[in-house]
């Protein structure tokens, strides 16, 4: 049964930094096209950033672009997203998802991703 579980949401003060994880159970990570996303109260989910399979190329949103970093650990099964510089907009709930036809590439459309996490929220206040 394939299973993506993200972690490391929390609390963090403008200006700050949080490491969300998504670890896979059940399928080899790095054949898949891994996507972050996020949905805050009231808005659609929107695609943050994306990493594609077998050390395929990378992708971000602009709004995140030079303060989030995507990242693979084939070792652990997991992909990172550090996220440096928090801000206040980018509280949400984040998710991780997973492709498997996109191979090497890396697209941010959720209608995209056929697997998701269960989400792990960030808030950025002060």
């Amino acid at each position: 049964q394939l299973q993506l579980v993200e972690s490391g949401g929390g609390l963090v003060q403008p200006g700050g930094s949080l490491r969300l994880s998504c670890a896979a159970s059940g399928f080899t990570l790095d054949y898949y096209t891994i996507g972050w996303f996020r949905q805050a109260p009231g808005k659609e989910r929107e695609g943050v950033s994306c990493i594609g399979s077998r050390g395929g190329s990378t992708d971000y949103v602009d709004s995140v672009k030079g303060r989030f970093t995507v990242s693979r650990d084939n070792a652990k099964n997991t992909v990172y997203l550090q996220m440096n510089s928090l801000k206040p907009e980018d509280t949400a709930v984040y998710y991780c998802a997973a492709n498997a036809r996109l191979i090497g590439l890396c697209v941010l459309s959720k209608f995209d991703y056929d697997y998701w996490g269960q989400g792990t929220q960030v808030t950025v206040s002060s």
